[in-house]
């Protein structure tokens, strides 16, 4: 079987303003169990794996499998933290065990409301492989689900 090599670049930006002070807005990455508590696939998929370590240099990992569907993998390396201002990764997702991209995401958080709002900006640039090539509207819509969690957990 002859694999079609391939790559597609995709970039979009998504802004939320949440009702919640940047700290947070914030806390909801920077603390371990709060990301846990809106973090990822909810009630869709069963968590394998998970690591957390946020720092600079530092990794996450989130691997889960989807009922009745893929297993999907998430690994992200810190590149720039500036506690409450940003956060900008690089990451790589796998599905059953096939790399599907490579991204680049910044996350920032502006106070607005005089400080007891956030207007949250999510900044993404991918590049995807082979038979994932056409994924960059899927990956915009997931990004838009996890804005969504996190608005629900904020409430």
């Amino acid at each position: 079987m002859t694999i079609e090599r391939r790559l597609a670049r995709s970039g979009f930006t998504l802004t939320r303003d949440y009702p919640a002070a940047p700290e947070r807005v914030w806390d909801a990455f920077a603390d371990e169990s709060q990301k846990l508590s809106w973090w990822g696939a909810g009630d869709a998929a069963e968590a394998r794996e998970w690591a957390f370590d946020f720092r600079v240099g530092g990794r996450d990992i989130a691997e889960a499998q989807f009922h009745d569907g893929p297993l999907s993998r998430y690994e992200a390396t810190y590149t720039d933290i500036v506690e409450h201002v940003r956060i900008v990764t690089t990451y790589d997702m796998w599905l059953d065990g096939d790399h599907m991209s490579t991204s680049v995401a910044s996350l920032e958080f502006e106070p607005i409301d005089g400080g007891t709002g956030t207007r949250f900006t999510h900044v993404e640039h991918g590049v995807f492989f082979d038979r994932f090539w056409a994924d960059g509207v899927g990956r915009e819509r997931g990004t838009f689900g996890l804005l969504e969690a996190l608005a629900r957990y904020l409430a």
